[in-house]
């Protein structure tokens, strides 16, 4: 892009701040409309509560802010490429969606939108999608390389079915071709895709790999969501929960940036609400094999015990090793003599706890639980690049 090209697009960051998601909005219609072969790589659900035309919103002014050194969002657009690689998204798909955006742009903005405007934002996007294209062909060949890794999408059959709370159960994924699986960094997730009779197409979903690695299968823990009047809000989770053993699902290779590292000898502190305990379980359950014994605090926040899924299991792993600690608090207590707190997580209550020196904090939850957890830390002197987290569906937050 030379000077002026950027110069016209930073020019529209005033629209993109108040018109962004109208833009967006059309967007989304107007490609489903032209190729709704699509839906089935986008979450129907965040189109339907409007998340993913916000959090597109976000995106396009985020760039637009930063066209003269978009270097500066590499840490968003990495964790993009993870989640476009887990959907085996192709570079020819960016023609489409680039040839919807600029004529969304020509079209919302009417004659705003004159000749070298749209030259400007289609070299935009041009250079932004080959900085994606080349982020996610690197994410490929990288899982192709690994022992048992593949790309795109392979079939996986439901070896085992747990119920972990009475709206969480754990699925237990073994590959249909009884070939090797890709090993994967704590904190990771895969996406699995499946046919959907109420939409007449397939959708995926991507869920956090909720247990250390183990080379015989992975393991997924899904909470079943409750249906929204008029949004299809959890339409894959509850059709998971009536999956039986022996069904097929087709899986993606583990891909994701919030991961804990299995040779990291930092401290940690995992902070969970709800079902954002997944891939700390993960991370808990490596750190056990490493057997480097280095503390680890967690805490996790739940409606009340009937919810609280992998209870168990926690406890026993607090009881066996000293380097461990947790915390569970409940909104509400049925039975006192749990060595549970009542209410919600209040950091700055049990500081001592968590402020460890080279510590690293790792954050799971709804959007309103990360960014209270997040602001907390940082009132307690945390380094913001002490501080990860991992938001569940599209990326509304940007913390660091």
């Amino acid at each position: 892009m030379n000077t002026n090209q950027k110069a016209l697009v930073k020019a529209t960051v005033p629209v993109l701040k108040t018109n962004g998601t109208d833009l967006t909005k059309h967007f989304y219609t107007r490609m489903f409309t032209h190729n709704p072969e699509l839906k089935n790589l986008f979450n129907m659900s965040h189109q339907a509560s409007g998340k993913q035309q916000h959090a597109l919103a976000g995106a396009v002014l985020a760039y637009a802010e930063h066209i003269e050194n978009p270097q500066v969002l590499i840490n968003v657009l990495q964790s993009i490429g993870n989640k476009h690689v887990s959907l085996n998204i192709s570079p020819e798909q960016y023609d489409i969606v680039g040839f919807h955006l600029i004529s969304s742009i020509k079209e919302v903005l009417g004659e705003a939108a004159h000749d070298e405007l749209i030259e400007a934002w289609t070299q935009a996007y041009n250079e932004l999608a080959q900085i994606m294209i080349s982020i996610e062909h690197e994410l490929y060949e990288s899982a192709l390389k690994k022992e048992g890794g593949w790309k795109g999408w392979r079939a996986f059959v439901i070896a085992d079915i747990v119920e972990e709370s009475d709206e969480i159960k754990s699925f237990y994924l073994k590959p249909r071709d009884h070939q090797l699986i890709a090993d994967y960094l704590p904190g990771q997730y895969i996406s699995i895709k499946t046919f959907i009779p109420e939409l007449g197409h397939e959708q995926p979903r991507q869920y956090s790999l909720s247990s250390a690695f183990n080379p015989e299968y992975y393991r997924i823990s899904v909470k079943r969501e409750k249906n929204g009047q008029n949004l299809p809000d959890g339409i894959v989770s509850n059709q998971l929960h009536q999956k039986k053993t022996g069904d097929e699902l087709w899986v993606s290779a583990p891909a994701g940036v919030f991961y804990a590292h299995p040779e990291s000898e930092n401290p940690l502190v995992l902070i969970s609400g709800g079902i954002g305990a997944t891939p700390l379980l993960s991370m808990l359950e490596t750190r056990k094999n490493t057997l480097q014994n280095s503390t680890v605090v967690w805490l996790h926040s739940c409606r009340n015990e009937k919810v609280h899924a992998f209870k168990d299991h926690i406890n026993h792993l607090n009881t066996d090793n000293q380097w461990l600690t947790t915390h569970i608090f409940y909104e509400t207590v049925d039975n006192h003599s749990d060595p549970v707190k009542k209410g919600r997580i209040n950091l700055q209550e049990i500081r001592d706890e968590i402020l460890i020196d080279n510590a690293k904090y790792y954050i799971c939850g709804p959007e309103a639980f990360i960014k209270a957890q997040y602001n907390s830390l940082l009132q307690l002197g945390i380094a913001k690049e002490d501080i990860l987290y991992e938001e569940f569906g599209p990326q509304l937050l940007h913390l660091n």
